[in-house]
């Protein structure tokens, strides 16, 4: 199979639909919007890579075609497939895809509910390329949910850092850890991107070439430092524990070391190892020991670790009234990270007069693979099209289900008292969504740092 065949980067259903289009259609334009959601706001992420990925070039070939003509004709039984239409494309446009894609910044947040991608034919007998592309451009969702929810937390550790701490902390708060929890390559690459847009703080090798390949950053775009596994501590055995524990401050003499330390007994760890037998190591090394607990309940483990570390390395009250444990020490949760339970671990600490300072977390699954394009109902319709050189409006109306009514009409997102609104094209206002793709060029590309500074204006 050739990679990344465009003919066949759609649903089955879409290769039928060339011929079901009124007679006489010559423009079909559809758009993309969050419908709502978990969060109130998403943030507008990934469309760059598929652009660059998938649709820009000379992507119909004669190879591709004659592939994908032999497995739909396999794959339907009979002459679904829209040979003509695909041949039109490979001799009048050279291979090249005649839409244009309009689309808000990349990092833009944007409230629900607002167009964020509008998707035309460019050429009249092309038509049925907008929505055959929406398969396609619809993987979208993933990194704009990605960046939704990881901006969501920055907004809620933000919060706790303002009223018991330092915010100057908040870059390196949310650490990735996803990259072994995602479904492949591609979803780690573009969702470990994704969260790179709120945090400095990542495992997620994947995240750093997606972003240097499609994102040009000034700077490698996130950093992380050394940290033990359970195989790098167990593999001492039990009773060498503190061997082990004491390789890691030898090994990596200074700066930031982050060391897991549940295999046995956490609490014994922090109290007697940490505490005791490592504490002078520990006080007398050039940087900050991060202790990590992986198990039990993430609110109870965390203070619970927190106390100790403070009874046995000491403390010091803040400006707002709050314990940092001494500068050698802190704390990184890894384990049971979801939205919902940052604030449970955060709130816990500050009732009990715990800055959070002090911990930082590490998120995998609940941040790169517990959503779907439901979590913010990201949805691809068609509002507007053209027959026998009639415009018209386009749009569903469920009886069933008001939530599911679509736009109608060519539209524009606008700016006003910096919020972003969707109006019909015709209407007063300058228009957000830029051509980001016509005719198989990519028209308008955003660096990471570009990216980071649209996200980052609106956040909190």
């Amino acid at each position: 199979m050739i990679r990344h065949n465009i003919l066949l980067l759609t649903d089955s259903y879409k290769v039928s639909h060339a011929k079901q289009y009124p007679a006489g259609t010559t423009s079909i334009y559809s758009y993309f919007e969050s419908r709502g959601g978990a969060f109130p706001e998403v943030t507008f992420f990934g469309l760059q890579y598929y652009l660059q990925e998938y649709l820009a070039g000379e992507v119909v070939t004669r190879e591709k075609l004659e592939e994908a003509a032999a497995l739909y004709n396999a794959h339907f039984g009979q002459p679904v497939f829209y040979r003509e239409g695909w041949e039109y494309i490979l001799e009048k446009h050279n291979g090249r895809l005649p839409v244009r894609i309009k689309a808000v910044a990349e990092g833009t947040v944007v409230p629900v509910h607002n167009v964020m991608m509008t998707v035309e034919n460019t050429d009249p007998a092309c038509f049925w390329l907008t929505n055959f592309l929406e398969t396609l451009l619809v993987q979208v969702w993933y990194g704009c949910t990605v960046a939704t929810l990881s901006r969501a937390i920055r907004n809620r550790i933000l919060d706790y850092l303002e009223q018991t701490g330092d915010p100057s902390l908040i870059d390196f708060k949310l650490h990735d850890f996803g990259f072994r929890g995602v479904s492949s390559v591609e979803s780690a690459s573009v969702g470990g991107a994704a969260h790179l847009i709120n945090f400095k703080g990542t495992d997620t090798i994947a995240a750093l070439t997606c972003i240097q390949d499609h994102y040009q950053p000034e700077l490698v775009a996130g950093f992380s430092i050394p940290a033990a596994e359970h195989s790098t501590i167990t593999s001492w055995g039990k009773a060498n524990e503190a061997e082990a524990y004491r390789n890691m401050l030898t090994q990596y003499a200074e700066g930031l070391v982050a060391v897991v330390s549940d295999s046995y007994d956490i609490y014994n760890a922090c109290e007697n190892i940490w505490g005791g037998t490592l504490r002078e190591d520990v006080l007398k090394r050039k940087g900050t020991l991060v202790v990590r607990p992986d198990s039990g309940e993430p609110k109870e483990v965390v203070l619970r670790v927190v106390e100790i570390l403070g009874q046995k390395f000491g403390f010091t009250v803040n400006a707002k009234g709050y314990k940092v444990l001494h500068p050698n020490v802190r704390v990184i949760q890894g384990d049971g990270v979801e939205y919902d339970s940052i604030g449970d671990i955060l709130e816990n600490l500050k009732t009990h007069g715990w800055s959070a300072d002090n911990v930082a977390f590490g998120m995998g699954g609940g941040l790169l693979q517990k959503l779907n394009r439901d979590t913010q109902k990201f949805a691809f319709k068609c509002s507007s099209a053209i027959v026998n050189g009639e415009a018209r409006d386009v749009f569903k109306d469920p009886v069933t289900d008001s939530g599911k009514r679509s736009k109608r009409g060519r539209l524009k997102l606008v700016r006003e008292n910096d919020t972003l609104t969707t109006r019909a094209a015709h209407e007063t206002g300058s228009d957000e969504l830029v051509t980001v793709f016509e005719n198989g060029e990519v028209k308008a590309a955003y660096t990471f740092d570009q990216v980071r500074n649209n996200s980052l204006r609106t956040t909190h």
